[in-house]
């Protein structure tokens, strides 16, 4: 495995190189500490600029590029309002757009209170914003998604800097889930509205969106969601507090400078068209798969076995954005984003969630402790079944189980098994890795 996401620390960035350049650009304004999270936050806003693109997965359909969504999670006074310091750099021309509707809105609406009760009220011209505000009521994101689908199907971003406004704009917290799963899916709304017209609203959800919060109230959001297929759809990255320092963090401003290399990336996202298959990108999903079956099978987990599919397939959309960020080439630096995008999202999970997989209701700086673990690096290098065993039933797990979970890591070649002192050892292969 490339990286442990049972370890407190999380995995460490790649550095930006050859192909990753975009990324160096992106960090050069936030400060130091708040680097490691800000990158995957930033690529759903970045990815609402795409309109018309396909790639094919690995599992040899097309997939459109939108339903990108992360959730940056962090203590009070962290440093997460530094996220929507950057999006508003990176989302300047959907702001200008959206003036211009904003605009029309208001002309029409004072034309219409202007009109007497017995005259012809002007049709409400047919507007569409791209980055609507975080304070979004459902009905106007329903409105919304129907203008853009109307108009060519653009994808609309929103940026809440609170998980919970979440239940505004999809009409309720029951309603959350169902919203969250279509917009990763592109299905449609599945909410018809009545108006004057007629009934209308089921538009496909073509939105990718990003939310912040501190861990408890991460906690308490995804409390009932945690199986549903809505939380696994959600990629995290979390920001422990760390040491205290006695140092206000620095950070840069996005001036001119910034702001003409940041447009000619987006110039190629908004440039690109058509269908793609990037094989070295599926090499990178495939390779990720078996990756995380060994995860899962580590820690004998089939909540964090579920909740990789998604993890990889969030990945892969990364990737396939930086991809089209470096002028539709390939990088090694890419496929180390991407494995690291993956794995970042699963510690970070981990971290914060790890307790409530099972139904527990621990304290957040608890879940680490009560959440899935690498049973492996809790034994000796060598060990016997009966340690396994005891290890599992400390777990919550079941004694049944070991015989099977022995048999599993003899196969993946974690460990070898001795008949001559009926010990299990772990592999070079496994304690090098």
């Amino acid at each position: 495995m490339t990286y442990n996401i049972f370890s407190s620390t999380a995995p460490a960035m790649p550095m930006p190189t050859k192909g990753t350049e975009i990324c160096k650009l992106l960090l050069s304004k936030v400060s130091k500490d708040m680097q490691e999270p800000l990158v995957p936050m930033a690529i759903p806003a970045l990815a609402a600029h795409l309109c018309d693109v396909k790639f094919m997965y690995s599992d040899n359909k097309y997939y459109e590029l939108c339903g990108q969504m992360g959730h940056l999670i962090g203590p009070s006074g962290i440093g997460k309002a530094q996220l929507s310091s950057l999006i508003e750099a990176i989302q300047r021309k959907f702001r200008d757009h959206d003036d211009v509707e904003y605009k029309r809105l208001e002309d029409w609406t004072r034309q219409t209170k202007t009109k007497g009760a017995n005259k012809e009220k002007p049709e409400r011209p047919d507007v569409s914003f791209w980055f609507p505000p975080s304070d979004l009521t459902n009905p106007a994101f329903i409105q919304n998604a129907m203008a853009l689908e109307k108009q060519g199907g653009r994808t609309q971003y929103l940026n809440l800097p609170e998980v919970e406004m979440a239940d505004k704009m999809c009409g309720g917290h029951r309603q959350v889930s169902q919203t969250i799963r279509n917009i990763y899916d592109m299905h449609r709304a599945g909410a018809l509205r009545a108006t004057e017209q007629g009934v209308t609203g089921n538009p496909i959800l073509r939105v990718n969106i990003t939310f912040s919060s501190t861990p408890d109230a991460a906690r308490t959001f995804y409390r009932k969601d945690l199986t549903n297929g809505f939380f696994g759809r959600i990629p995290f990255a979390y920001k422990a507090r760390g040491e205290r320092k006695g140092r206000i963090p620095r950070q840069g401003s996005y001036d001119e400078e910034f702001l003409a290399k940041l447009d000619r990336y987006l110039l190629r996202l908004e440039n690109c068209k058509g269908q793609f298959v990037v094989k070295p990108l599926n090499k990178i999903a495939d390779q990720l798969a078996e990756e995380m079956a060994s995860l899962a099978d580590l820690a004998d987990d089939d909540t964090l076995f579920e909740l990789s599919h998604r993890s990889i397939f969030a990945a892969w959309k990364k990737g396939a954005t930086l991809w089209i960020l470096n002028d539709r080439t390939w990088s090694r630096s890419i496929g180390d984003y991407v494995v690291w995008f993956c794995y970042y999202d699963l510690w970070s999970k981990v971290r914060v969630f790890g307790d409530m997989f099972k139904g527990g209701d621990a304290l957040e700086e608890d879940a680490p402790k009560s959440g899935p673990k690498n049973m492996l690096d809790s034994l000796d290098t060598s060990f016997n079944e009966q340690q396994l065993e005891a290890l599992r039933v400390s777990l919550g797990k079941s004694k049944t189980g070991t015989k099977h979970q022995l048999n599993v890591w003899k196969n993946r070649k974690f460990i070898t098994y001795s008949n001559q002192t009926g010990l299990y050892t772990k592999t070079e292969e496994y304690l090098k890795n």
